[in-house]
């Protein structure tokens, strides 16, 4: 794949991205920053740790970086290219697998599970949509409940960013059917909405 002469160069520490147009930008929104402050006060030295819908990988990196064994998922063929490219350029070990949430994930129970959704009620249309669409049903948020207990052990740690610009209500309804709540976690206000951090667990 040819990369885009527009991408922009984002630093994480020690951590350098290139992060090409058609992938979510972590440093553009507060949700991954969010999610990044609470995984950076977990143990991940030895964790099983899944990223789905990693976009620029970022918090993949890190928490790889922190002795983690990682697996970075993502629908985005952009996306994987460039989780590719990032993680050998930062010397970082993380499985990279293109997958539509759990199509080509192989079932395992993980340590830790962080999960940035797409958050809007509208059916994505480009890769790129993914990032931020859940369907007009909020299907996405329907398929990630329900697949979740294939992936987890009694002790997996499910972390999830959301924002009140997103119909939580649906979220945790979708949550409660599939055997599964939302506890809030952290709270983050903002200058246009408030930010998330639910450990999903079960009921």
């Amino acid at each position: 794949m040819k990369y885009l002469s527009s991408t922009r160069v984002y630093r994480h520490n020690n951590i350098r991205l290139e992060i090409p147009p058609e992938v979510f930008h972590p440093g553009f929104f507060a949700s991954t920053q969010l999610l990044l402050q609470y995984i950076e006060n977990l143990s991940l030295n030895g964790k099983l740790f899944w990223e789905p819908g990693a976009g620029s990988g970022l918090i993949s990196m890190y928490a790889a970086g922190k002795g983690a064994t990682v697996t970075a998922s993502d629908i985005n063929p952009v996306a994987i290219s460039y989780l590719h490219k990032n993680t050998a350029a930062n010397n970082i070990q993380v499985e990279i697998l293109q997958s539509d949430l759990y199509s080509n994930i192989p079932k395992k129970a993980f340590d830790i599970i962080a999960i940035n959704p797409p958050y809007y009620k509208k059916n994505p249309i480009t890769s790129k949509d993914h990032a931020w669409y859940c369907g007009e049903k909020g299907e996405y948020f329907s398929a990630l409940f329900r697949g979740l207990p294939g992936y987890i052990h009694d002790r997996t740690e499910v972390i999830m960013v959301c924002c009140d610009g997103c119909d939580l209500q649906m979220i945790n309804s979708a949550a409660m059917e599939n055997g599964f709540w939302m506890k809030c976690m952290l709270i983050k206000p903002g200058l246009l909405e408030r930010n998330f951090i639910f450990k999903i667990e079960k009921l």
